[in-house]
Formats: structure tokens, C-alpha cells, sequence
């Protein structure tokens, strides 16, 4: 599942390149995450794929193997895998939160539960997203020259931040770097409608055309000189991180935006609540706090201390 190196047979629960890598013979995953892929890594990034329909199961070297909703991003799987009556879920990263840009979150019954704790500290409440939207109009109305950047990861939440401005009635153009035009218009291509997108470019254009306006672009672009040409841009970023104020600070951003694609605190504790697995497994995040928390319960659990997947994206 999601593994690191390239191996024979590789289950791929999302596309994100912490968790899709190229370079393996075999892949299944959805024909969303599949797709994801090619587009990010060319028509190479494995020897045979092999698509995957929600609930559809499918039988490896005797092992029940099933694809169902995960929240995170486009295509974004949990993967069960079964055998001698014991079903294991590996979730990937998930959220249970509405987004209109993917398909939302299942809950699958297991034995054994295997979960992301990125937000896995009872600090992290994360807001609703139309609230933080609305800390943006304030922003737009405060300082109507300036062009607002919103930094946002290229697959899944640059995607989410246009569909929640356009849910919340912002009707303008939006300006997208070209990092991200090709995902844009794949989630466009699969019925997803993030309204008019233009390019942000400015080497034929006046700068003037980009007062007020907003541009949504990978964070590390705004690092650069590409940033500094817009008209006295404001940076903002979209990542459930800003809610730790040393992160917005030391990167620079004059607006921080929590809206993240991960289950926070409450979230993690209502998702195995409801399964109630006989025993859970946390991964990649803050693990202990939600193995004490799952001991506290009656529910045995353990850390998996696993290398190679990151969190700053979000």
C-alpha cells in the first residue's frame, strides 16, 4: 500500500506523491488516482495499471482486496483487504468534512483500522470553511487594490479553495499558476466546476488587470520573483498548519486560511467511535496522543512509526 520504493505490485490509495510514486510494474487504484498519475509523472510512471470501482472486490493471490471513499482529494481511496474473515482498512489520508470535489467519505467496518494522525493532537479544531472564506472577502474588501495569492497544494486543495469561492458566490475570473492548469482541467473534465479560470500570467499584461483580483498558486511559487510582479500582493495560504501562528509567520503569510483535507482532532475520535475496530493502527502524524486516547477507550492500538510520507502539504 502506498509504498515508498518501486515494488512489483503497488495499491495506491490517492495521488498525492507522498503516497503515488512512480516506477512500480503493477498499480491499481481508482481510474481517478490513475489518471492523477499520468498527468503528474507522464505515460511511464508504471509498467499496467489496473482500475479500481468503489466497492468492487477484487481477489489477489487469495486476498479480498476493496477501493472505498476516503474524502481527501479527486479519486482518493481507503483500501480493505480481507482474508480468513478478518478485514484490515488502510484509510490513506481521509477527511470527513463535505467537499464537492471528490466523493465523500465512507465508513468501512473492519477488525482493524489504520489510520493517518496528522492533525492528531487535541489542539486542532479546524474551522469551518465557508468561515474562513469569509475571512477573505473581509480582506478583499479591506485592501481592494491588492492582489490576494492563496498558496494551496496543486492537487486536491487549490481545487477545493476555487470550488469554496465559487460555493460562497465569488463569481469573478480566477488567476491559476501553470502548475496547476492541468489538474484544474481534469477535475473539470470530471464534472467538477470551478467556473472561469484564466492563467496568471503577467508579461503581456498591465499589472493594473490584477487589482483585486485572486491568484491561486502553489506556495512555493510565491517565493519568487513571479509573486513580487503582481500589484502589492497579499499572501495568504490554505492549509489546516495555519493554525499554528509560528508556521504563517515564519512563512510570510499576511493571511492565513485553515481549511484542511485531513480529519482534525474531533474528527479522528468521532471516525473510530463509529467503527469501534477491535484495534487500530496510527500512522504518519502525531500518533501517540491518539494511541493513548484509543488505550483510554478500551481499544487496543499502535503507532507504526512510518518514514516517507509528508504533512506540509496540507
Amino acid at each position: 500500500m502506498d509504498p515508498v520504493r518501486p515494488v512489483g505490485r503497488a495499491l495506491i490509495t490517492h495521488g498525492h506523491s507522498d503516497h503515488a510514486r512512480p516506477g512500480h510494474v503493477n498499480v491499481l487504484a481508482t481510474r481517478q488516482t490513475l489518471d492523477i498519475m499520468q498527468i503528474r509523472y507522464g505515460d511511464g510512471f508504471c509498467a499496467s495499471e489496473q482500475a479500481a470501482v468503489f466497492g468492487e472486490e477484487i481477489l489477489i493471490n487469495g486476498v479480498k482486496v476493496s477501493f472505498h471513499p476516503a474524502g481527501h482529494v479527486l479519486g482518493s481511496a481507503q483500501i480493505a483487504i480481507e482474508k480468513n474473515s478478518t478485514r484490515i482498512v488502510v484509510s490513506g489520508d481521509y477527511k470527513r468534512r463535505a467537499d464537492p470535489t471528490c466523493a465523500a467519505y465512507v465508513p468501512v467496518p473492519c477488525d482493524v483500522f489504520i489510520t493517518e494522525a496528522t492533525f492528531g493532537l487535541p489542539v486542532f479544531h479546524h474551522p469551518d470553511p465557508v468561515d474562513e472564506m469569509g475571512k477573505l472577502y473581509a480582506s478583499l474588501r479591506q485592501f481592494p487594490e491588492r492582489t490576494h495569492l492563496i498558496g494551496a497544494y496543486a492537487l486536491g486543495k487549490a481545487q477545493r479553495v476555487i470550488r469554496l469561492l465559487r460555493d460562497t458566490g465569488y463569481d469573478q475570473p480566477i488567476y491559476i499558476h501553470g502548475a496547476m492548469e492541468r489538474l484544474c482541467d481534469y477535475y473539470v473534465e470530471q464534472g467538477i466546476d470551478l467556473g472561469e479560470l484564466r492563467p496568471a500570467t503577467i508579461e503581456s499584461r498591465d499589472k493594473s488587470a490584477f487589482k483585486g483580483a485572486i491568484v491561486v498558486g502553489p506556495s512555493s511559487a510565491f517565493a519568487d520573483r513571479w509573486a513580487r510582479r503582481f500589484n502589492e500582493p497579499l499572501p495568504a495560504f490554505a492549509s489546516g498548519w495555519m493554525m499554528v501562528r509560528q508556521r504563517a509567520k515564519q512563512q510570510g503569510v499576511e493571511l492565513p486560511l485553515v481549511i484542511s483535507d485531513h480529519c482534525d482532532w474531533p474528527e479522528l475520535i468521532e471516525t473510530i467511535s463509529d467503527l469501534r475496530p477491535g484495534e487500530v493502527w496510527v500512522t504518519h502524524g502525531r500518533e501517540e496522543a491518539l494511541v493513548r486516547w484509543c488505550q483510554l477507550q478500551g481499544v487496543r492500538a499502535r503507532p507504526l512509526h512510518l518514514v516517507g510520507y509528508e504533512d506540509e502539504a496540507d
